[in-house]
């Protein structure tokens, strides 16, 4: 038994795509072990996390569904990066066109996405409305979150999946891998979270380094953590409501406007190939 694939990245953060379209290739109850499997970058293909395509559940609401299952075996509601990743693939291979609705696990989002003059991609993803609210992040209590955890001022925001944010001057000389776990971890997120750590580099401009749950280490990029560190920064006075974010691997654009957000960015495909069961 062969298995095609396609291995995209946006931004650094890389996944592998397995379509379904015509049908179930992976079992669902496979789907996890099989991620934990081949994201592993030794002895799998090598990614962030395994991408699912197929037809989505209501075709009158959505062209297209996505699933993501990551190295960790947990599925994810949802990832700014493997969602433009996604849309590529699906453009590329004539599933969509330049407008889409895309199914998640965070609902149903709409994409405007194709090639600039340069033959570039690029695929702008409404992300919907970030959430503050602690009980629908989810946080323990009540009204935003703002906890200080290990001398960190610590805000959080939901942008699909829960986020922490914390704005520090030393962002290059961090040990994100020594300091974010207290906080991915802490008793006040029931279901834990995704932690960035941002700092103020311009007008407008942010740099983030994040550490992605269910990856359990540092991604390159994280489309949702660039997400919430703007959504944060704006809301907080740090920045105006249009956001370039500076990933190590790439820029973001996000725009938030009347408490929603939207995410610009660009996805690759880098190769593709079989697995041989």
């Amino acid at each position: 038994m062969e298995i095609p694939f396609v291995k995209l990245q946006g931004n650094g953060n890389d996944f592998v795509l397995i379509d379904e379209i015509a049908g179930s290739v992976i079992p669902d109850d496979m789907k996890g072990e099989f991620a934990k499997l081949y994201c592993d970058r030794r002895f799998g293909i090598g990614a962030d996390g395994i991408l699912f395509i197929s037809k989505p559940q209501d075709s009158s609401k959505a062209d297209i569904r996505m699933r993501l299952f990551q190295p960790d075996a947990s599925e994810a509601e949802m990832c700014g990066n493997g969602i433009r990743c996604l849309a590529k693939y699906a453009y590329d291979c004539d599933r969509i066109k330049h407008s889409a609705r895309i199914e998640t696990m965070a609902g149903i989002l709409e994409v405007e996405c194709g090639y600039n003059d340069s033959e570039e991609f690029s695929a702008t993803i409404e992300m919907g409305k970030v959430i503050y609210d602690r009980k629908d992040i989810p946080a323990t209590g009540s009204g935003d979150y703002e906890e200080n955890i290990g001398g960190y001022t610590v805000n959080a925001a939901n942008t699909g999946v829960p986020h922490a944010v914390i704005f520090i001057e030393d962002l290059e000389g961090l040990d994100i891998c020594a300091e974010a776990p207290q906080i991915r971890h802490h008793r006040s997120f029931p279901k834990g979270t995704n932690v960035n750590f941002a700092k103020v580099t311009g007008k407008d401009e942010i740099t983030i380094r994040t550490f992605e749950r269910g990856v359990e280490g540092e991604t390159y990029s994280c489309g949702t953590g660039s997400t919430a560190s703007a959504a944060i920064a704006f809301k907080t006075g740090r920045t105006g409501n249009v956001v370039h974010v500076n990933t190590k691997g790439g820029p973001l654009t996000i725009k938030i406007e009347d408490g929603r957000a939207k995410m610009t960015g660009p996805a690759t495909t880098v190769f593709s190939g079989s697995i041989r069961m």
